[in-house]
């Protein structure tokens, strides 16, 4: 696997670990009283960053294929 591969892999991972982070700030930023508009900035930011993501796997031809989840972030 070329270096280039390597990282379309890792972006798409890099994708969903980021989805499932900003998913439960949100859940939790209810709970967080004064906190939840930085928790919910966070989450907004981690949004912004897949967009980054995103737009770098297009760049470099996509996923290659989904990858089976390991389990390890």
């Amino acid at each position: 696997m070329t270096d280039e591969e390597k990282l379309r892999v890792l972006l798409f991972h890099w994708i969903a670990h980021n989805r499932e982070h900003a998913d439960q700030f949100r859940r939790r930023a209810s709970a967080a009283g004064a906190a939840a508009g930085d928790i919910e900035a966070a989450a907004d930011a981690l949004g912004l960053a897949n967009s980054h993501l995103e737009a770098a796997l297009k760049t470099l031809g996509g996923a290659l294929e989904r990858p089976h989840d390991s389990g390890s972030h």
